[in-house]
Formats: structure tokens, sequence, C-alpha cells
């Protein structure tokens, strides 16, 4: 990803065979395949298929998305309205999956797929997918759905860290300015440790405010910390 220059020249799919996080992760409760599905910026999110973390085989993604599975597939229908886990099992007694689904999972092992939603208030912005050959009991499943936006957030942090504000078209200013305020100066105190003047601040935050699609300057100052653009 270091030499990749923007976010649309960013592979949709990005194959991770390890990653410490999830190294760890996979001690607490077993399971074979994750997915890690969605960026909190417009067009990237779940269920468009342009961003994935994962270690499924490529060849099952291949053919998935090569044959349009996204379109069809009962259990990504009802992962869309999601305010809890989804797991595949349920889904398919109330939709039976086609054919071609069942036939990918039983080849490349990819079965009882279970989701949980990662959420910004009402925006289903992300997804975190975890697979086994045999179903999750209710305390691994407690247990994932209390870790699911970590690791959403560990998995994506490099992108978020990279592309927020290219995405965003948050200046260099706007940056410094919210930076500073994370760390309670007021706008007077920002100015005299920027260089900037006050009412150059304070239409600094306000732009950022608004490109953060925050309320406030409090607000601002969460989003950015949120999306990595500042720590």
């Amino acid at each position: 990803m270091d030499a990749t220059v923007d976010l649309r020249s960013l592979p949709n799919r990005r194959h991770i065979p390890s990653h410490p996080f999830i190294d760890m992760l996979r001690r607490s409760v077993a399971f074979d395949f994750f997915a890690v599905s969605g960026l909190d910026f417009d067009g990237y999110r779940f269920g468009s298929g342009l961003s994935i973390d994962t270690n499924v085989p490529p060849a099952y993604l291949d053919a998935y998305y090569g044959d349009g599975l996204l379109a069809v597939d009962p259990f990504v229908k009802a992962s869309m309205s999601a305010v809890d886990v989804v797991i595949e099992e349920r889904v398919y007694q109330k939709e039976p999956p086609p054919e071609r689904i069942l036939y990918l999972a039983r080849t490349f092992g990819v079965l009882n797929r279970t989701l949980f939603p990662v959420r910004r208030g009402d925006i289903l912005f992300g997804a975190v997918t975890f697979s086994r050959s045999n179903a999750f009991t209710d305390c691994e499943l407690h247990f994932l759905g209390d870790v699911a936006e970590v690791t959403h957030k560990v998995l994506t942090r490099p992108i978020m860290e990279k592309f927020s504000a290219q995405t965003l078209r948050l200046s260099e200013g706007e940056l410094l300015c919210v930076k500073l305020a994370s760390f309670g100066k007021t706008s007077e105190e920002i100015a005299e440790a920027s260089g900037y003047a006050p009412d150059t601040v304070n239409t600094y935050i306000r732009a950022a405010t608004r490109k953060l699609g925050a309320k406030n300057r409090g607000h601002a100052i969460a989003e950015a910390l949120r999306r990595g653009l500042i720590s």
C-alpha cells in the first residue's frame, strides 16, 4: 500500500495471510477465515465490494465476485440492514442461497459465515465476518461482537490514516488546528502555537467540522480521532 498514491488505485481486495492482531484474536476464539469489509468513505462502504482485507482464498473471491454473487447472496442482503450479528445458517433458513454459493463454500471451506456490522450512527460503513467449519457458540459470538469494531479499526487504520485527509479534502492547516484543539487549546492558544491568526484558526476549524460531517468542534475532534486523521 505504501506505493498507492490515492484511494482509487488501492486494490479492492487485499489478501492478508497473517496479521498480529488477528493471530492474537484467533487464540481467544478459533476461526478459519476472516474478512474486514468497508471504509467510512462514500462509495467504499460495506456492500460495495471495494474494500476487503481478508485471508479468504483469492480464488474463492475471484469466483464469487466474477459470478456476480454479491448481488444475489441472501447473507449480504440480510447484512445490509443489520444492527446485530448476522449468522449464515439462520439467513439460509429463511432464504436459500443459489447453489453456486453453496458450491464455493464447500469447495473452499468458507463455512458458517458470521457477520458483525460496524456503524457510525445510522450509517453501516463496515463489517467484520468470521467463518469456520462448525458454528460459533453463544459465548464466542458475544466475544467476537465485542471486538468487531476494534478489529475493523486495526485492520483499516493504515488506509484511513493515509487517505482520510485526502478523501475528505482536509488541508494541512485544518488538520493542524483540529489536532491542536484536541489538546484542549483555545483558538487563541492554537493561533499562538501555529502562527495563524485567530480568525484563520476559527475558519480552519469550521471548515474541518463541515468536511467531517460534525456538529461542533468537539464532535469534529472525535471524528478526526476515529478516522485516524490525528492521534
